[in-house]
């Protein structure tokens, strides 16, 4: 992880978010840079990342999704207006809302073009540097709301916890960060969507130049005994979209078992929801590097 000081991560983070007038903000977005009007009243939100972090600086949307996955989300339900789906918002049911700014981002990105017209919208997708991305989305729904304090305040402690996980980690040996969807199981390295667990925590990977591509690498039970991790860092995506997990029974076998993470107890299966969910939302970092912490200085 790169070592830069506390005061100048948050700063630039935040300074990032420049006043671009009295009545807007200049903020980064997936798409580049855009002046959003400060402090909008009503907003729809169709990015669990993003609700995430909005939810954490306090403020409450008008509009969500109808699924939102991730417990430390359920009050949104209730405070909320159910307006489309995660991939798709409801454009009748938006236009009922009369939202003053539409946030997008991952799996609502590409509708992007079919909802502006009914009101300014930006796309915060989370790009590959997570952490980067993160930090930055931080400090821009800080500007956005008028909430730069609370915005600070998230990024002290998210860049306090990256730091202390990241020393729990030292010396611990390798890790392959696999994801298994059924009977399938693929792996995960740095850059790639999981890979800001090697790259921020400074965490080696068993086995270099994985494919980066989104759905990961396809690997074999084969491919896990012969890399042999000391860590195998599991994501379960049927319990993560709240369907049957099964990771845990798809790895019993003699294969993984052999590997030196199965020999020492140094499975970690992680909260699939937050991390594959939600992935880049501050309490999702926040959960995911303490279940790390919680392994690596167990």
């Amino acid at each position: 992880m790169n070592r830069f000081s506390l005061a100048g991560l948050v700063a630039a983070a935040l300074l990032s978010c420049l006043p671009a007038s009295a009545q807007t903000v200049n903020v980064d977005t997936a798409r580049g840079a855009v002046d959003v009007a400060a402090q909008p009243d009503t907003v729809a939100v169709f990015d669990i990342a993003a609700l995430d972090t909005i939810h954490a600086l306090g403020i409450t949307p008008a509009g969500v999704p109808d699924k939102l996955y991730v417990p430390y989300l359920s009050d949104l339900a209730g405070a909320a207006a159910a307006a489309g789906t995660l991939f798709e918002p409801d454009l009748e049911a938006l236009a009922a809302l009369g939202p003053e700014l539409i946030i997008l981002g991952g799996r609502s990105s590409t509708q992007v073009e079919s909802v502006s017209g009914l009101a300014p919208t930006i796309d915060m997708t989370i790009g590959m540097d997570l952490v980067a991305d993160a930090r930055a989305r931080i400090g821009a729904y800080g500007a956005i709301f008028g909430a730069e304090d609370k915005a600070g305040e998230l990024l002290a402690t998210l860049d306090a916890k990256l730091a202390e996980t990241a020393e729990a980690a030292a010396g611990k040996g390798t890790a392959l960060i696999v994801m298994a969807n059924g009977p399938k199981v693929s792996a995960y390295g740095e850059g790639s969507r999981f890979g800001w667990i090697h790259s921020a925590l400074d965490l080696p990977e068993a086995h270099e130049n994985l494919d980066p591509e989104t759905h990961g690498d396809a690997i074999s039970f084969e491919f896990i005994a012969e890399v042999n991790p000391d860590w195998l860092i599991v994501i379960d995506r049927g319990a993560a979209i709240g369907e049957a997990g099964g990771a845990s029974a798809t790895l019993d076998n003699a294969l993984v078992q052999g590997t030196t993470a199965a020999q020492k107890g140094q499975i970690v299966y992680l909260d699939p929801a937050p991390i594959y969910i939600a992935g880049g939302g501050y309490t999702s970092m926040m959960q995911t590097l303490d279940e790390l912490l919680a392994a690596f200085a167990g």
